[in-house]
């Protein structure tokens, strides 16, 4: 029998705490850091701000126009996109006829990664976040050792993440985590994937000796990011068992997981991949194989005109800010920089495209009769390999080192190459930047399509 009056919340007045301007203002500087560019979360900021110098009726009548604001938006149209996008991926297809409707997978209980580098343990990482059992092999001890050690950092890191929730990593038991040189060992694991480095004569190598060793059911999967998946399923005496995982770097983050199929592959194979693919809570992409797959192949034009900017009178800040304002998580030069330029280096000398096997009297800024620019081989040539070595398109206060700053050394480094190639820089504006790098990607999407490398252009987004 009491009156509501005095227990209605919204009739209280909002406390005003002393310092309120600036703990919004700090707030606001966090809200945007953390989600640049995109527009829900400030406005759900000036939705609290409103509340907390307004009546309630009008903070409510703000907080309506703010989401009416949002709702029109073209951003919560591309997210609803995506949203439906990466549902519609589940349901692949091939060219040939195989679909999701009538593939059955084969079940994993057992796993197997080669080569324990930044992807191999990213991909040990996450196979034992799945609760996978996992045998990791290296080549010799000294290099198992200093995986085991990377491997077991990242685990304590992903387990403390998870403490207090119901699930804990189990990674100190041998049943669960097995490191090891001797290949004998993956005699009766399902699935094997194989992370060494871009060398088509050593994954051949590999896979010859998985045929031998693998229980002839087992699954034979490469991490390559761009080599030629029937030419490695060649090496092998079941190339309907060979299929491409490409990870994304660093692998137990990265939600991608690129599922490539070649000429020979099973439909059964395809559907165990898209199985591992959802028991990492990763999202698989069912593409077809052609240099550099989906993924790589729309990213070298747009990397390569980003290249042609620098030549151009560019620098790599000012292309990375415009292309992280416009969205991007990270611009391409930081990118490089993350990932490491030697990658890319090691794979155009195998292409022939620089190094040794370079033909005598080839122009330095011409391939094949296209434009061509050797500024990434250079930069390797000196050794500046990215984070790494805290040294690439960026400096780092160490190797290995996160926090990229401006290089003076490569500014001037840039202008005595275009000096010596008779270079004349000039302004390049904002939207310049962002129209060269986004539409040579866009472009090559469209061929990736009309080739059926991708069977729908949510595969490709």
């Amino acid at each position: 029998g009491q009156p509501l009056g005095p227990r209605r919340l919204s009739l209280r007045p909002v406390p005003k705490l002393p310092n309120m301007e600036t703990f919004l203002r700090e707030a606001l500087v966090k809200v945007k850091r953390q989600a640049r560019g995109c527009l829900a979360p400030e406005l759900c900021f000036q939705a609290v701000r409103a509340a907390t110098d307004r009546p309630f009726a009008e903070g409510v009548r703000r907080e309506r126009d703010l989401f009416r604001e949002l709702l029109t938006s073209g951003q919560a149209q591309a997210l609803q996109y995506a949203f439906f996008a990466e549902r519609a991926v589940h349901k692949w297809a091939t060219p040939r006829g195989a679909s999701w409707s009538s593939a059955a997978p084969q079940p994993v209980r057992k796993a197997a990664v080669i080569g324990l580098g930044t992807m191999g343990r990213g991909i040990v990482t996450s196979l034992v976040k799945a609760n996978i059992p996992v045998v990791a092999l290296e080549q010799d001890l000294e290099y198992m050792n200093k995986g085991r050690k990377a491997v077991m950092l990242l685990l304590e890191r992903e387990a403390m993440k998870m403490e207090g929730g119901a699930q804990t990593l189990d990674f100190q038991n041998p049943a669960r985590l097995q490191f090891t040189v001797d290949f004998d060992l993956l005699c009766d694991v399902d699935l094997v994937i194989e992370a060494v480095f871009e060398n088509m004569a050593l994954k051949k190598e590999i896979f010859r000796k998985l045929s031998k060793i693998c229980k002839p059911g087992a699954l034979l999967c490469t991490n390559t990011s761009a080599l030629n998946i029937d030419e490695i399923a060649s090496a092998t005496n079941r190339p309907q068992q060979v299929i491409g995982t490409h990870f994304f770097s660093p692998a137990h983050v990265m939600r991608l997981l690129e599922i490539t199929y070649g000429r020979h592959t099973s439909p059964t194979a395809i559907a165990t991949a898209m199985q591992l693919a959802k028991a990492l809570k990763k999202v698989g992409v069912v593409v077809g194989n052609c240099y550099g797959f989906v993924g790589n192949r729309m990213m070298f034009p747009y990397v390569q005109q980003a290249v042609f900017l620098l030549e151009e009178g560019g620098r790599p800040e000012a292309v990375d800010q415009v292309l992280e304002d416009f969205g991007f998580k990270i611009g391409p030069f930081r990118m490089s920089d993350l990932a490491g330029l030697d990658v890319g280096w090691r794979s155009r000398q195998e292409q022939g495209l620089t190094g040794p096997s370079l033909p005598a009297g080839t122009p330095a800024r011409q391939r094949h009769g296209q434009r061509y620019s050797p500024l990434p081989d250079l930069l390797c040539e000196q050794g500046r390999f990215g984070q790494k070595t805290g040294r690439g398109w960026y400096q780092y206060e160490k190797a290995g080192g996160r926090t990229a700053t401006p290089d003076p050394w490569l500014h001037n480094f840039l202008s005595q190459y275009r000096d010596t190639h008779g270079i004349r820089t000039r302004f390049i504006d904002q939207e310049e930047i962002l129209e060269r790098c986004l539409f040579s990607l866009i472009n090559e999407g469209f061929a990736i399509l009309a080739e059926g490398i991708a069977s729908g252009p949510e595969h490709l987004d």
